[in-house]
């Protein structure tokens, strides 16, 4: 769906430029953009890689793990479904911790697998379950404590202080969380 959202955007703007006599605007802007996106990739490689190496570190250590544990009881309240020591948590855990850094990139993987070890446990393969849907809400609000992709983006275009937006990304990540899970509980509630 999304990939004819941004063709629509993509044809509208050649129709409009077309419609305008403009063709020298669009030109330039194709030009210019890539400029500036292999300039921001170029720019962002560095920090990503940092923060992924340092979440290596982590899992390899066992620090990944170990957070990963202190974290479970809360995750086995949010999923009572889900058994007792089953996989399932600990990829969610190591996900939830991950995304907390502000990696979500690095914690895709976690995710996939966590997804996957949800519908083992799913009855009915063809729709989500409780548990998926909840991750999904707990995955995508995005609890973040360390938001290091935007302080590294921050960082590139020039900001003097980078890392003063990390209260209110804290601030924001923890209201959208918990406004998500009230709500995932009460329409949970009112489908049963």
């Amino acid at each position: 769906m999304i990939n004819y959202i941004w063709g629509f955007f993509i044809i509208g703007g050649i129709i409009y430029s077309i419609i305008t006599n403009n063709f020298s605007s669009i030109n330039s802007e194709i030009l210019e953009s890539s400029k500036t996106t292999l300039n921001l990739i170029l720019e962002l490689i560095p920090m990503v890689a940092l923060w992924t190496g340092i979440m290596n570190i982590a899992k390899v250590s066992g620090l990944l793990q170990k957070l990963s544990k202190k974290i479970t009881p809360l995750l086995k309240k949010l999923f009572p479904e889900i058994p007792d020591n089953h996989e399932s948590l600990g990829y969610i855990a190591s996900n939830v911790v991950i995304n907390m850094f502000g990696l979500g990139n690095a914690a895709t993987p976690f995710g996939l697998k966590a997804m996957k070890s949800l519908q083992e446990l799913n009855k009915d393969k063809d729709t989500a379950s409780r548990s998926m849907i909840t991750f999904l809400v707990l995955n995508t609000s995005g609890l973040t404590i360390v938001p290091t992709t935007v302080i590294a983006l921050r960082m590139t275009y020039g900001s003097v202080n980078p890392t003063e937006i990390v209260i209110t990304a804290l601030i924001a990540t923890v209201c959208s969380t918990i406004a998500g899970l009230i709500m995932d509980k009460i329409l949970a509630r009112k489908n049963r």
